[in-house]
């Protein structure tokens, strides 16, 4: 845009540059520098703080401005900013001889960096000295929501010292309400108050989304301009993350109306979107010192978090409530088919999942209609009206009358959630809601601009600011996400129902209940694999070099990368499953809307459920350490280019490139995350993998055999360590297997990893072997003291092992997730059985009833 600006009313005041006014708030100066460090702009009152003009300090290094000590503070701040919208803080630095004490921010903007000060005020008491851990405690502590709200105002408050403080929450149209208020005895209360969408217009809300704190110390003072206003391009200095940045004239003119000196506030962020904000008033000017400020800001940021796990937390216990229902649902009407021609029957099982005053049934033709609701005329209307509509989609409304205007409606009937519960005829099961007469305190009427003031046409009310009170009619209370999840529970619920009447569900129940033994031996099998399997992550993942939040957010990575892959997996039934939505799925969880870093390519492949989980861990740890050390960290321009093709022999081949990244050195130590990535699918499915540390970026090259893969149809390391396998002390540092050498036979590598580490803990010097072949092949060359082989090793068993230990008498013990029965229905009954996953304690007594340690 150019650098003039349009006069500022009423009018257009939602497009005002708010970021772009060219001036700033006289508590402090600013600085704008240039990459090669030369002053480019600064503000006129420069010389109150510098003992400079700011005519002078143009076109100077900044060092001739600030000490040498000072500049590389600052420079060493700017190299801890990630991100554009991030304003680092330095408080009591001197920033020329004369040892004066200033508090700064410093932030880039338009690809120079801005330092703004104000003089440092660490001798004023501001707030009493207030614990963080225990003002989350209290929040924690906390029953109600109106209860958290109103200790955040109140915790607020005691941290700025402002007359006033509101927590005010925006709804869907941008409209705010008072929710909870801390203020001043004798100067009346907002509480309650409700004020349309335009008294904070949509530039403002996004800019508070961006920066999280805003203060203007004296509605009074004259803002002073920076000079000069416009670049040799002719545009304006971007001032959105700026904290000194003057305020609309507009804005101004809305605090005196309220009688307000000066004004704070917090932006309230939950699950990414501005949920709402802390609005501060003070009756006079006031300018809390940066530090408090800053306290301040980081009790938003900890209260918006809190927050978003207490709405999280509620919506999931309704939800879980909710599905509890339509499971109960569920079970009546698949033994009861006629109940869905009951519609009381409906409401009434519906009645506590989703609140509703009337029901309307519609199935093949036929109506039925209970509670508060519309005629049967009017309700096979609104079936026509509704077949209009997506099929298979919920669809809600809370001003019925005005969606469907045609409708003969009883002017109680607002609103209306309609389920459909089939495609072809189109079925519904519609809840209604009657109208919700109630009273708004809007803060002033907010359909009524007339008068003129200073800037234009305005609203006459906000003078007084004297409560209107508007009556709402015609809406009902609106159905809410939550609620709308729940109906989708219930649409597929019922449309299940349906499937499971027909003759071949009852077949297919038949048929379940004749395989339930094996079924459950193979659930029993599988978990416990699973369990051996994070096991093995857990103890795997232990380094002494990494903090224990780390260790736990590897931890969580891992298994989070596994449940990921397993929910892909059982959802077609433990069927080969799309290595595309695989990558897709790791993808959006390490990057969310970033995705579009890592270009993906390739016509989409199945993989065997094996070789899928083995996928997912390695690709989980190339995106972790490309996201911290390679091409994805930061908000860089880096990218991933990830390929796969097959060739003449069906094999899948899989490429991974980094660019635009850091430079990359190979990492001296390789901890657990590259033990995955380097050895994962060669142990466990007999594939390659080549790993190179280039500079430029990480290659990876990896081939997975044919017999896992099938058609579609439709850096740096991790730096934890390899650990041991368990910590636990050996009583008497006692190893029974010490000067022993054991075969290890165990298709998983990370299972393996962990039985090893737990046989060498014991003593034992340790082979292992993920296949039959290769451990004959080791047999062949090598003798062995005892064995420990994994009964099922993906398709092949180790019997064919076990007779061959057996005839040259050596000792063995199976180990299996399915149950000693599995284990032992073979020839080698008298083996003794350790059960999966891996212990100390599991290991030591297996191990202890062969006879080579009997003889110990």
């Amino acid at each position: 845009m150019s650098g003039s600006f349009e006069p500022v009313d009423l009018t257009n005041c939602d497009r005002e540059p708010i970021h772009q006014l060219g001036s700033v708030q006289p508590f402090g100066f600013l600085l704008a520098i240039s990459s090669d460090w030369i002053v480019t702009r600064a503000s006129a009152n420069l010389a109150e703080f510098l003992a400079i003009t700011q005519a002078d300090a143009l076109g100077r290094p900044v060092t001739s401005l600030i000490t040498p000590e000072s500049l590389h503070t600052i420079r060493n701040k700017l190299t801890t900013l990630r991100g554009s919208d991030v304003v680092e803080r330095i408080f009591g630095i001197a920033l020329t001889s004369a040892q004066e004490r200033f508090d700064l921010a410093v932030h880039m903007s338009d690809s120079g960096v801005i330092i703004e000060g104000e003089h440092c005020q660490e001798d004023r008491h501001d707030a009493p000295s207030l614990s963080m851990r225990s003002m989350m405690s209290r929040l924690d502590h906390t029953e109600t929501m109106e209860a958290f709200f109103r200790d955040g105002a109140r915790q607020a408050r005691a941290l700025t010292g402002f007359d006033r403080v509101m927590v005010y929450r925006f709804d869907d149209s941008g409209s705010g309400e008072v929710v909870a208020e801390a203020a001043r005895a004798g100067i009346g209360s907002f509480l309650g108050l409700h004020y349309p969408a335009s008294d904070i217009p949509v530039q403002a809300r996004a800019l508070y989304l961006r920066n999280l704190f805003r203060i203007i110390a004296d509605v009074d003072a004259a803002p002073v301009p920076i000079l000069p206003q416009l670049n040799e391009n002719g545009q304006p200095l971007d001032l959105s993350m700026s904290v000194l940045r003057s305020v609309s004239p507009i804005h101004i003119e809305y605090l005196k109306n309220m009688g307000v000196g000066a004004s704070l506030s917090i932006s309230i962020v939950v699950d990414g979107k501005l949920w709402g904000l802390f609005a501060c008033h003070h009756y006079g000017p006031r300018l809390p010192s940066a530090q408090s400020r800053s306290t301040a800001e980081l009790f938003g940021q900890m209260f918006a978090s809190r927050l978003e796990s207490r709405e999280r937390r509620l919506a999931l216990d309704y939800e879980t409530k909710a599905r509890r229902i339509a499971d109960r649902l569920l079970t009546s009407v698949a033994d009861n088919a006629s109940l869905l021609d009951d519609p009381a029957w409906l409401i009434e099982a519906l009645a506590d999942a989703i609140p509703a005053d009337g029901i309307g049934v519609w199935i093949n033709g036929r109506l039925a209609l209970a509670g508060i609701g519309p005629n049967e005329r009017s309700f096979a209307t609104l079936v026509r009206h509704l077949n209009r509509n997506a099929a298979g989609r919920i669809y809600a409304v809370d001003r019925l009358a005005e969606t469907y205007p045609d409708l003969e409606l009883d002017e109680a009937v607002a609103g209306m959630l309609a389920i459909p519960i089939s495609r072809s005829p189109r079925d519904y099961v519609v809840l209604f809601r009657q109208e919700l007469v109630r009273t708004v305190r809007w803060g002033g009427d907010p359909h009524k601009p007339v008068e003129y003031g200073p800037n234009g046409p305005r609203l006459t009310p906000r003078k007084s600011f004297d409560a209107w009170s508007e009556l709402v009619r015609g809406r009902s209370l609106p159905f809410t996400e939550a609620e709308r999840r729940v109906a989708e529970t219930i649409r597929i619920t019922l449309i299940e129902v349906v499937l499971r009447l027909t003759d071949e569900a009852s077949m297919a129940r038949q048929a379940a209940n004749e395989r339930q033994e094996l079924l459950i031996a193979e659930l029993n099998h599988r978990v416990r694999n699973i369990l051996s399997l994070i096991t093995g992550i857990i103890r795997q993942s232990q380094a002494t070099s990494v903090s224990v939040g780390d260790y736990i957010r590897q931890i969580e990575g891992r298994v989070q990368s596994l449940a990921r892959a397993h929910d892909q997996i059982t959802r077609d039934h433990w069927a080969p499953a799309s290595l595309r939505q695989l990558l897709m799925a790791e993808t959006a969880a390490y990057l969310g809307k970033n995705a579009q870093r890592i270009q993906i390519g390739g016509a989409d492949v199945l993989l065997e459920p094996q070789a899928f989980s083995t996928a997912a861990l390695v690709f989980h740890e190339l995106m972790t350490n490309s996201a911290k050390y390679g091409s994805l960290s930061g908000t860089g321009s880096g990218t991933v280019q990830l390929g796969w093709h097959r060739d003449d022999e069906g094999n899948l081949h899989i490429d991974w490139r980094e660019k635009d990244g850091p430079p990359v050195v190979e990492p001296k130590r390789h901890g657990f995350g590259s033990t995955i990535i380097r050895r994962s699918i060669p142990y466990d499915l007999g594939g390659k993998a080549d790993v190179r540390y280039n500079r430029d970026g990480v290659e990876a090259d990896f081939s997975i055999p044919a017999r896992y893969v099938v058609t579609a149809t439709s850096e740096r390391s991790d730096p934890a360590a390899g650990g041991t396998a368990d910590n636990t002390p050996i009583a008497g540092d006692h190893r029974p297997l010490s000067g022993l050498t054991v075969l290890l036979v165990e298709n998983n590598l990370i299972i393996a990893m962990d039985g090893e580490d737990i046989l060498r803990r014991l003593g034992a010097d340790v082979a292992t072997a993920p296949s039959v072949a290769e451990a004959m092949e080791i047999l062949a060359g090598q003798s062995f003291d005892l064995a420990l082989l994994d009964v099922n090793l993906g398709d092949e068993t180790s019997f064919g092992i076990a007779d061959r230990l057996a005839a040259e008498g050596v000792p063995f013990a199976f180990a299996t997730g399915y149950g000693e029965g599995i284990a032992q229905a073979n020839s080698h009954s008298d083996a003794p059985v350790l059960q999966k996953p891996y212990t100390m304690d599991g290991v030591t007594d297996t191990l202890a009833r062969l006879p080579v340690l009997n003889k110990q």
